[in-house]
């Protein structure tokens, strides 16, 4: 059978409450029985004393045992408290018979105690033996004066004293002390109505674990019916999130995952609207020159095959752009990482780009504050590919007369490289979405230059695979501003030493 988490956290909360119940219950019966004890212990004490007390002053009377000797009762009194020998008070009708009952069972001999018929009484019938029955008497040589020698071994004794002087003993028989009737029936009496708190705490613990297990589980069923949207492609679902619980922050999460999705969502239809468009637009040119030459409009000449040749490399270059990015994306572009010169792989991307930008009247310029070779575990090629986008961005975009600088330089463990090149500039709100996918900043950087607005987007891509992060700022020069941050790892440097101590030795 299988519960919903409900029930689970339901019966969780109850077993709990039932499990604090029990152990509470047996807690509270273990101390409320041991304070019984202790109790019955003390008033066992308190009456052993009282007893001493009334057996001295029997003493005090002749500075001798002799009268309790000779009577029996007045011994039996001295242990119950009475004032008469209740043995010398002839018959009592059972109606206001006070005696104890043993003493009802059992009459006493001088020097002779305990009964031998009241114990074997009390213990047929699995009854403690009551104190009266486990004391007795020695004088002070250690003579017994009420009792049986075969017990004397194992008793307690109890010193009695007058006026400082030792005049005898009180020997007390093992057992347990006897709590009186109405101790008695209130423990037992406690017991039933303990069960029954216990019971009713319960059922309360049951009536409250319910409403607190299904407000528990009430967002989550609201977590249920998002994830079920977000899986039918509804983006905009969204779950109540309140507080600072773990509950809550799961909610936070499941919203942030939405919005996630939803950006991604609304992010891939741009990109296959824009896909669409920038293929459109060279398909559409081709298929014009095509029906212009079918209707006999233009001619089919040299200059007319170089116009679909023109328009075949745009179309080529934007499907092999697109299929790099996807590449990129995905993480199938291969990366063969080694130790690699960044500063001799840029001044040859460099170099490569002089005659072009000189063409284009523009300057290249090349500074740097390094003044040794910074090696990268990177792939050469990679980086040729990043440095040479960036190039070619602002070869396309900067105009006439401009100039494009680069400037390589170290950050305590990472490596900056930083192209700054002037006008056009990017308008501030541009900045951020310049690495975006087919993104255009302006008209100033649009199709007729040849770009597709992917160049930047790539170029991040192999950035991130380096472990390394690019920017995008305006340019104290009126232009754009990249800067590309790679880190120097500590794997690279100690591959360093090793190849200058192999160098050296």
């Amino acid at each position: 059978m299988r519960l919903s988490i409900h029930s689970k956290l339901f019966l969780t909360i109850l077993i709990a409450c039932v499990v604090v119940l029990i152990g509470s219950h047996l807690v509270v019966q273990w101390s409320f029985q041991r304070g019984l004890v202790e109790l019955a212990d003390a008033r066992e004490q308190d009456r052993i004393n009282r007893i001493a007390d009334r057996l001295v002053d029997i003493y005090r009377r002749q500075l001798s045992w002799a009268p309790l000797i000779e009577s029996p009762g007045l011994w039996v009194s001295a242990l119950i408290g009475r004032r008469a020998p209740l043995f010398e008070l002839g018959p009592e009708s059972d109606r206001f018979d006070r005696r104890p009952p043993w003493m009802r069972q059992a009459q006493p001999e001088p020097g002779v105690w305990p009964p031998l018929e009241a114990l074997d009484n009390l213990r047929h019938r699995d009854r403690p033996v009551p104190l009266d029955l486990r004391l007795m008497l020695l004088d002070a040589d250690g003579k017994v004066l009420y009792g049986r020698e075969p017990f004397i071994a194992d008793a307690r004794r109890y010193l009695l004293e007058l006026d400082g002087s030792i005049i005898g003993e009180l020997a007390l028989l093992p057992g347990p002390p006897i709590p009186e009737s109405a101790e008695l029936k209130f423990r037992a009496t406690q017991g039933d109505r303990l069960w029954v708190i216990a019971l009713a705490m319960t059922l309360l613990s049951a009536a409250l674990a319910y409403p607190l297990s299904t407000r528990l589980v009430r967002p989550v069923r609201g977590f249920q019916s998002a994830a079920r949207s977000l899986a039918a492609g509804d983006f905009s679902a969204r779950v109540p999130a309140h507080g600072g619980d773990e509950i809550a922050r799961l909610g936070r999460d499941i919203n942030a995952l939405a919005a996630a999705l939803e950006e991604n969502e609304q992010a891939r239809r741009r990109w296959v609207a824009d896909i669409s468009h920038e293929l459109r637009t060279p398909i559409a040119l081709l298929r014009a020159e095509l029906e212009a030459a079918q209707d006999g409009i233009r001619p089919f000449n040299r200059n007319m095959l170089d116009v679909l040749h023109s328009d075949i490399m745009r179309l080529g270059r934007l499907v092999g752009d697109l299929y790099e990015l996807s590449i990129t994306d995905t993480g199938a572009l291969g990366y063969r990482m080694e130790e690699t010169d960044v500063i001799e792989i840029l001044a040859a991307d460099i170099d490569a780009f002089r005659r072009p930008f000189a063409d284009a009247g523009l300057r290249l310029r090349f500074t740097g504050t390094l003044t040794e070779p910074v090696m990268l575990h990177a792939d050469a090629q990679r980086l040729s590919q990043l440095f040479r986008n960036l190039l070619n961005n602002s070869l396309q975009y900067t105009d006439a007369g401009g100039q494009l600088s680069i400037t390589l330089s170290r950050q305590g463990r990472d490596l900056i490289i930083d192209f700054q090149d002037t006008s056009p500039g990017v308008p501030p709100e541009s900045l951020p979405r310049l690495f975006d996918r087919l993104y255009r900043a302006d008209t100033s950087r649009s199709r007729h230059t040849g770009g597709a607005g992917l160049g930047l987007a790539i170029a991040e891509n192999v950035v991130e695979a380096h472990g390394g992060t690019i920017s995008a700022d305006a340019s104290p020069q009126g232009g754009l501003w990249l800067r590309i941050r790679i880190p120097i790892t500590e794997y690279t440097r100690n591959r360093r030493k090793k190849h200058a101590r192999k160098n050296y030795e």
